[in-house]
């Protein structure tokens, strides 16, 4: 098993500060997530072959390696313009991941759950123009459902996965997406929804959320009432509502060996802190 952080926190920092900082904080991976000098959110690429270089050096030097790279683009748009434009970036992505010899992408299905069906022909027409250069350069894909995306729960999104049909495409379990994952409940079972994923769970994304729902489902009040926002953190284990006795009780039980990766987002003022509070207690749970 890999233990990754996301350094998602320490994205204003140079290259080499960044890398140099994941390794003072003990971990060996790092989970390579959007930053506007290299992968920006929905954008191109801005990585040229210095800037690859320069981030092969600097994991060479802190002794740090690449677990993943995890682009966003708007890969499943029903916007046809917009799919191609997204597959463009996709295929210069995989290109700068397969430069940083990097054996695994990640990313989210993305599209609209208001357009679903339009969103999901626009992923499989996507596939099929990149499954072969994911082949090609031996790199493996896991895909999480997101909030927000044309597929959202945690059922539909594993046979989804499986509907691929490639041993090297799997599910990646978002801890802090837990309440969605779930679907219109109002608690999550967490160990079922592992369990479901079976084989095809090969990495999981940890940090803690709220139950958005709760027993009411009047836990948090949107303005305006009907807002389609959907709600959930990115904390520090133990300080949102995730069963983590389940969570990381399913994982030993299902003898987890993929990519954990640490991702929290709402504490940058203190993220070496929280990224070394985050390490620490994964390794407990999954290494002890």
């Amino acid at each position: 098993m890999k233990i990754a952080l996301d350094p998602y926190m320490l994205r204003a920092l140079p290259l080499d500060e960044m890398v140099r900082t994941v390794a003072e904080l003990g971990y060996s991976h790092i989970e390579l997530s959007p930053r506007d000098d290299f992968m920006p959110f929905f954008l191109h690429p801005r990585a040229d072959d210095e800037r690859v270089a320069a981030l092969k050096q600097a994991l060479r030097t802190h002794g740090v390696q690449l677990s993943s790279v995890l682009p966003l683009y708007k890969w499943s748009s029903p916007d046809e313009t917009e799919r191609q434009t997204a597959v463009r970036y996709w295929k210069r992505m995989i290109e700068i991941t397969a430069d940083l010899e990097c054996p695994l992408m990640n990313s989210e299905f993305n599209g609209r759950p208001e357009r679903a069906a339009e969103s999901e022909a626009a992923f499989w027409r996507s596939l099929e123009e990149l499954l072969p250069l994911f082949e090609r350069e031996g790199i493996a894909l896991n895909l999480e459902a997101h909030p927000d995306d044309f597929c959202e729960e945690n059922t539909p999104a594993v046979d989804l996965v499986r509907a691929i049909n490639k041993p090297w495409v799997n599910y990646l379990y978002c801890a802090p997406h837990t309440f969605h994952l779930s679907g219109a409940e109002p608690t999550a079972d967490i160990a079922a929804m592992m369990r479901y994923a079976g084989d095809k769970l090969q990495h999981v994304h940890i940090a803690d959320s709220f139950n958005h729902k709760g027993s009411s489902g009047l836990r948090y009040i949107l303005n305006p009432p009907g807002t389609p926002a959907r709600i959930h953190q990115h904390l520090d284990v133990g300080q949102g509502e995730v069963d983590w006795d389940t969570f990381f009780g399913t994982l030993r039980e299902l003898n987890f060996d993929g990519v954990a990766t640490a991702c929290v987002f709402a504490w940058e003022e203190r993220a070496r802190e929280s990224s070394a509070f985050m390490l620490n207690r994964i390794h407990k749970e999954l290494t002890a």
